[in-house]
């Protein structure tokens, strides 16, 4: 199955970062009207993720996914049985959707507590909008909120780092 990449507004904003958790590409452009996000789809080769029933007739072209206003879980769940994601699990970052770098945590220095660089050797950066993450306790809530959602456990992360976590994160 070919890696699907969507593009969204921010209407369905905890969903895309949701999906980003699980290694998906999504892309959120707040304050889109639905035409805006066609065009948008239609020039990065994206899939429309939206809850609007309307369809503009000049994107007809242009591959699209109506969610219902339900549960945010049954919406995860239900793409990600029908949508390869590009990445692994905590592969990009929730808040901007770029791929994210492993990174030694003697470079994040000064940027995160200091009880993180004692316990981390390694952390996940990353390189757009400069945030760092680590394993951390917002993990397991994330990874059980994850896997009740898809109604199994996530994929095996890599054999080598941990997952990445953003202080403050859901």
């Amino acid at each position: 199955m070919t890696p699907t990449r969507f593009v969204t507004d921010a209407s369905l904003d905890f969903v895309a970062r949701r999906l980003r958790f699980l290694g998906y590409d999504v892309v959120t452009i707040r304050g889109a009207r639905l035409e805006e996000l066609f065009e948008a789809a239609r020039l990065e080769g994206r899939t429309v993720l939206t809850l609007s029933p309307r369809r503009p007739r000049r994107h007809a072209d242009v591959p699209a996914v109506r969610v219902a206003r339900e549960d945010p879980a049954a919406i995860v769940r239900d793409l990600a049985a029908r949508h390869a994601p590009a990445g692994a699990p905590f592969s990009r970052c929730p808040a901007c959707n770029h791929a994210l770098e492993r990174r030694h945590a003697f470079e994040a220095q000064g940027e995160v507590p200091g009880r993180v660089l004692r316990r981390q050797r390694e952390l996940h950066h990353c390189p757009v909008c400069g945030k760092w993450y680590w394993e951390g306790t917002h993990v397991a809530r994330l990874r059980a909120w994850l896997e009740a959602a898809l109604g199994g456990p996530l994929p095996a992360p890599p054999a080598a780092g941990p997952q990445p976590e953003a202080p403050g994160a859901e």
